[in-house]
């Protein structure tokens, strides 16, 4: 299933329009919690295009992967507390509510560990951030940390990627092309070692 390839198509049209900024602004707010087409997929054309522009490309898209992040995170925070009389009258939300305290109590007991997840997966390319974000808005992650967690990783994959299209040239984004349906996959199977590891390490 092409789930990834059709969307990524969609993505390098953007990338072409006059009004490519604004598309890979709106691009990377909105993946940051919901749309499942990482950014890159319209960066490395527009590097391309003008790659002495690369970097500030790259930081358009990290300034609202970041206000994303946030979203993502209040969405997971309001949601949460909207949803609690539904849960409640399925007589879900003790479970529930069982389990935000035990993620709680670890997030307090081994901090450094979840701050090491939340990096590792804004450094994921598609799926992770979105579970990150709303799931660090419900068990209430430190803002600050949390944001420094998205910076880290989020910036080294757009860094990392204007970096390589100046070593690489034209060659990248064929080679992302090529690719995209294996990232878009490897990174589902990427969070579910990151919550095994997150779980058994507890």
């Amino acid at each position: 299933m092409r789930m990834f390839a059709s969307l990524y198509d969609r993505a390098i049209v953007w990338a072409r329009h006059r009004h490519a900024v604004r598309y890979l602004a709106g691009l990377s707010f909105i993946e940051a919690f919901i749309f499942p087409v990482m950014p890159e997929v319209m960066l490395a054309p527009m590097m391309l295009a003008e790659p002495r522009k690369a970097l500030r490309f790259a930081n358009w898209s990290l300034l609202f992967s970041l206000l994303g992040s946030l979203v993502g995170y209040a969405l997971g925070h309001f949601a949460f507390e909207a949803l609690k009389p539904l849960l409640a009258s399925a007589h879900l939300l003790d479970p529930i509510l069982k389990g935000v305290d035990n993620l709680r109590q670890d997030m307090q007991a081994h901090s450094l560990g979840l701050y090491i997840v939340l990096a590792m997966a804004a450094l994921q390319p598609v799926v992770p951030m979105k579970f990150v974000t709303w799931a660090a808005g419900v068990v209430g992650v430190p803002v600050v940390p949390f944001l420094l967690c998205v910076l880290i990783g989020r910036g080294k994959r757009v860094w990392l990627l204007a970096l390589l299209v100046r070593i690489f040239g034209e060659r990248a984004e064929p080679i992302l092309r090529k690719h995209i349906e294996w990232i878009g996959w490897a990174a589902i199977v990427a969070l579910v070692l990151l919550a095994l590891w997150w779980f058994l390490s507890r």
